[in-house]
């Protein structure tokens, strides 16, 4: 009636369906409702207005009529469905197999009644095919709570269950009844005639099972397809029976497979020996026969060099007694000729001898007239030396009295004079050129001269410093003071300082009032840029890198984001406290910001960056013109960072890098950041 009402043509509502139900079961026996025809219901107030009752075999049972048809006619759309199916994940593809396109089906879908009633038939179909057990429950409460239990409804269902005529039925009569066939099969192993096959009837069998068992006739009954069983607990002491009889069974199957899995171990083994021995067999005659076979040839080599030895060795005794007449005739003939030819040098030797004698004689004789005439040039040089200091001293003796008292002195400036005049002309032609890093000087001329030649020096080089710094511009030289204040602060302190001597000292590396992409960052700055870079901002929880604009200007120190210009940070330069950086090769720094700060509510700041030397400069420049005060510049392969409320120690360590020669930054624990150098 429901499907009927659903598609009825027009208005169609759960109150419609009520009244249909009114007018068709309204004569029904089971059937109640206040809307029907019946004048007994009509002042029920237990039943209300949309609701019908019907009573069962259990009791009656009421059902409010509210959304029968909306839930009857809850239908899926087509597109819907086909949607599902054509999802990607197979469970929810296996939900909607309505939507596959190979099985469209224009008929109308089933409604939701059509379907229960095909599911209750299609299970009491399934039921028709089995042996049915009948299982009665009670319900102990109608609340579906534990612990409590209600009498009278469990009375109420034992009534209409008629559970106490079945009882006494089962009291009366038999209590458990079985075809033969099913009983000979599940009981036959209880029997050595039954077990494994019995042949004969199946009765016949149960009989011959049950006479093995002796068990008393008064417990049992044969019909003419059924054996019935009058007391339970001859039910009992079967299955107790069967359940050992399995256990031997099962022990028994247990016992033959073991012993034929050990068998046939047995026999694998065994077959395994067989063919092992027999290869080791061949293995071993084939050892055998390759040592007598290389015996038989170590044997035969050994005679063959024998013969060899023997045939050699008498080749060799003609050989040598033939070498040897050969030899003795050499010698005989060398022995000849080395007698002559001693003759020969022996003769020489006397000659030689006689010519050297003369020789000797010849130089000895030379070499004393040369004495002799020595010894008289001598003798004239020594007369012509004391002639000449004789007349010198005749001359200074004849010429004193016309000298006066201090000429000496006189003669001596004089001379100094005239050698100082000589070495300042030397010096105009000699002088090096005017470039401040040319190292050249004049010699020393006189030892005397050795400060006035030092002196000279410096001032020289002063004065063609001053030549060379009068060529400069403003900017120069502004460019030069960094650039001498970083010498001071890094030489020989920063291993990264030599570097940086021949890179000019630029700012402004951004160029923020040129590139259209940072006109929001100019806009929000007005005092004068001073450093715009480009800097890696290292994260104070785990040690990674992230890009910041690092912006300088007279009063304060800003970060903003490289992508959107947006300003992250900014810091007085008066809660600047100190720089601290390490004195390898790196570009790591860290500002340290003033305790109690806006700015340090965070901790102090730890930067990476290519041109650390010029931002150091810089930045101490800078707060020096501002607060009067020089900036604390620490240079340590450790010091302390304050990152919120926790003080880390940043240390420095040689080690090898997988990128290269870039160093790496990694917080190791709550007290300790390390930074690895190459």
């Amino acid at each position: 009636m429901l499907d009927e009402e659903c598609l009825r043509p027009g208005t169609v509502t759960d109150e419609t369906f009520l009244e249909k139900l009114n007018q068709i079961c309204a004569t029904h026996q089971h059937f109640e409702s206040r809307m029907s025809k019946c004048s007994r219901f009509l002042n029920d107030t237990s039943l209300p207005h949309s609701c019908f009752r019907i009573q069962h075999y259990a009791g009656k049972v009421l059902y409010q009529v509210e959304g029968f048809v909306d839930k009857n006619n809850d239908l899926l759309y087509r597109d819907l469905s086909q949607a599902m199916w054509k999802a990607g994940h197979a469970l929810i593809k296996s939900l909607f197999p309505e939507g596959n396109p190979a099985k469209i089906n224009l008929k109308r879908p089933p409604t939701a009644g059509s379907q229960f009633k095909a599911s209750v038939a299609t299970l009491m179909k399934n039921l028709q095919t089995k042996n049915p057990n009948y299982i009665r429950c009670i319900k102990p409460n109608d609340k579906k709570a534990a612990h409590i239990f209600n009498e009278a409804l469990v009375c109420h269902q034992i009534r209409y269950l008629g559970l106490l005529e079945n009882v006494r039925v089962r009291r009366a009569g038999y209590a458990f009844r079985q075809a033969y066939e099913p009983c000979l099969e599940r009981y036959k192993m209880l029997c050595k005639q039954t077990w494994p096959h019995w042949k004969g009837p199946a009765r016949a069998g149960v009989e011959v099972l049950f006479n093995e068992l002796e068990i008393p006739m008064e417990e049992y009954s044969f019909g003419r397809s059924k054996i019935f069983i009058r007391n339970p607990r001859t039910l009992f002491k079967l299955e107790d029976l069967r359940k050992q009889r399995l256990e031997d069974l099962a022990t028994l199957i247990q016992k033959i497979y073991r012993g034929w899995k050990c068998r046939t171990h047995f026999l694998l083994m065994r077959k395994s020996q067989i063919v092992i021995a027999a290869w080791y067999r061949r293995y071993a005659q084939q050892k055998r026969y390759q040592q007598i076979k290389s015996s038989a040839l170590v044997i035969q080599s050994y005679i063959r060099g024998w013969k060899a030895r023997t045939i050699l060795r008498e080749l060799k005794h003609q050989k040598r007694c033939e070498e040897a007449a050969t030899t003795i005739a050499a010698y005989w003939h060398g022995t000849q000729a080395r007698r002559e030819l001693s003759r020969l040098k022996e003769e020489a030797r006397n000659k030689h001898a006689i010519a050297v004698i003369w020789a000797y004689w010849l130089g000895s004789k030379a070499r004393r007239e040369l004495k002799h005439l020595k010894e008289e040039a001598r003798r004239k040089h020594a007369v012509a030396v004391i002639w000449a200091y004789w007349l010198g001293l005749k001359v200074r003796r004849e010429y004193r009295k016309f000298f006066r008292a201090n000429a000496g002195k006189k003669i001596y400036e004089f001379t100094i004079q005239r050698i100082v005049q000589k070495y300042f002309l030397e010096m105009k032609n000699k002088m090096p050129s005017l470039s401040p890093i040319d190292k050249n000087w004049p010699s020393r001329p006189y030892l005397f001269l050795d400060s006035t030649h030092k002196e000279l020096k410096r001032i020289f080089h002063l004065w063609r410093c001053k030549k060379y710094r009068d060529q400069f511009t403003d900017q120069q030289k502004l460019i030069y003071e960094e650039k001498l204040e970083a010498s001071e602060l890094f030489k020989d302190k920063k291993a990264l300082y030599p570097s940086s001597v021949g890179q000019p000292f630029q700012g402004a590396y951004l160029e923020i009032n040129k590139n259209p992409k940072y006109k929001k960052l100019k806009d929000a700055i007005e005092e004068k840029i001073i450093i715009a870079e480009v800097v890696n901002k290292i994260n104070r929880a785990n040690g990674k890198s992230t890009s910041r604009i690092f912006l300088l200007t007279n009063n304060n120190l800003l970060l903003a984001d490289q992508k959107s210009g947006q300003i992250k940070s900014e810091v007085p330069l008066v809660d600047v406290t100190k720089v601290s950086m390490s004195s390898q090769n790196d570009g790591f720094f860290a500002i340290h910001l003033r305790e109690g700060s806006e700015a340090a509510s965070k901790g102090d700041f730890l930067f990476s960056s290519d041109h650390l030397i010029e931002m150091a400069t810089k930045l101490y420049r800078t707060t020096l013109s501002q607060t009067k005060q020089k900036l604390n510049i620490e240079i340590s392969d450790e010091f302390l960072v304050q990152f919120r409320q926790d003080k880390v120690c940043v240390k420095f360590i040689q080690g090898n890098q997988k990128n290269g020669s870039v160093p790496t930054c990694k917080r190791k624990n709550n007290r300790l950041l390390e930074v690895a150098v190459p």
